[in-house]
């Protein structure tokens, strides 16, 4: 006979919720807290894109599309992608999913099979460990901190095995903010190529980057498309969060078995965010160029102040959050982030839920308003004081 407890599947019950999420449920309603915590745009969606929205909503456009997405919107992506250097035909090589989130998901669940080892990159994306984890692979740990937060070639090199099956990268980095240099990308993809395994890029941050800088796709080197998937979306660098807007790219084969998944998980996008994202690829570049050129402003602003305080912290090359080293307050990641919040009102996230390496170090955002960053920096500041008194 069953017990209560049998009626659970085991990997969803051995599966920890979300870090990032534990902490933001503690600000929900609280008005005294500054939330350094959870990577949103505090922009809301460019006005161009949300008229595009209200006018096929105005005329009665809320049905499905088709799994695959809108032609129009997967047309346009592969025009964007073009940018980068990287071809995929509209038609059978761009699945348009519900956020980079479910991207991720499907590339997994569509690859992986039960024993089978994927190399994460550590500190990474709260989502990629659990993830491969229910899909019953192993999970080989590289811990980039040793490198200043990149991978490099020969590191992943020395983590695979006759049964690796994939890389999993993010450049700009979740939670670091780190670019891997366009030089080290190339040796890992010739890695990459030479042991014929899939790399999985989530480059949902590419537009966000900071002094000049260029994104550069690890799909855009001669050879790589048979080997990469390209995840990316809206979320970020268009502030639609809320929109559940996001696609992936990959040789036919994979897309098409993606594709499955998504026809029995969730049919497809909605209809007006697929709308709105292709307005916004079309006529939204000004938009985005304008976010991008604020974040980087807050960058500067936190960078100075955590050197200022004497956290040491890498400065970060995209994205916008940053992970400065918080080891000598002689607290864990945890107890840093708790005594912070409740203390002093301000949330960040603890380094140790972002896999190895992060322990030590706290991830903050400064996608928020400039006015609160300050009064947030300067209560961190109080309170590092008061900890070394």
């Amino acid at each position: 006979m069953n017990t209560r407890e049998d009626r659970f599947s085991y990997k969803m019950k051995a599966t920890p919720p979300s870090g990032i999420r534990k902490f933001f449920e503690l600000i929900i309603g609280r008005d005294d807290i500054i939330s350094l915590g959870v990577g949103e745009p505090d922009f809301s969606t460019p006005w161009l894109m949300r008229e595009e929205a209200f006018y096929h909503l105005e005329k009665g456009q809320t049905s499905y599309t088709s799994n695959w997405g809108l032609l129009e919107l997967r047309e346009e992506i592969a025009k964007y992608l073009e940018r980068y250097n990287m071809y995929y035909n509209p038609k059978n090589e761009i699945l348009v999913t519900i956020g980079g989130s479910e991207a991720v998901d499907s590339a997994l669940r569509s690859i992986l099979n039960p024993g089978d080892e994927i190399i994460v990159c550590e500190p990474c994306y709260v989502s990629y460990q659990p993830l491969s984890e229910l899909c019953e692979a192993k999970l080989i740990h590289l811990d980039t901190s040793i490198n200043g937060f990149y991978p490099t070639a020969e590191q992943v090199e020395a983590a695979i095995t006759p049964k690796t099956k994939a890389l999993m990268l993010c450049s700009p980095s979740n939670p670091t903010g780190r670019m891997i240099p366009s030089e080290e990308l190339a040796k890992i993809a010739e890695v990459v190529k030479k042991h014929q395994i899939w790399c999985i890029s989530d480059e949902i941050y590419c537009e966000l980057v900071y002094d000049g800088r260029k994104h550069v796709s690890i799909g855009s080197f001669e050879g790589m498309k048979d080997y990469a998937i390209i995840v990316n979306g809206f979320s970020k660098s268009f502030a639609m969060t809320g929109w559940r807007i996001g696609y992936i790219c990959a040789p036919r084969e994979l897309t098409e078995q993606m594709c499955k998944l998504h026809q029995y998980s969730s049919i497809c996008a909605p209809i007006m965010s697929q709308y709105a994202a292709a307005e916004g690829l079309r006529h939204g570049w000004s938009e985005v160029e304008k976010m991008r050129i604020s974040y980087q402003q807050r960058r500067n602003l936190m960078y100075k102040s955590f050197c200022d305080m004497g956290l040491p912290v890498v400065e970060p090359e995209g994205a916008f959050y940053m992970f400065p080293d918080i080891r000598s307050t002689g607290l864990t990641s945890e107890e840093f982030a708790t005594k912070l919040i409740q203390e002093y009102h301000v949330a960040v996230v603890p380094g140790n839920v972002f896999g190895s390496g992060g322990e030590g170090y706290v991830r903050c955002c400064y996608a928020t308003d400039v006015s609160k960053i300050k009064l947030a920096l300067s209560q961190i500041k109080k309170m590092i004081e008061d900890v070394k008194k």
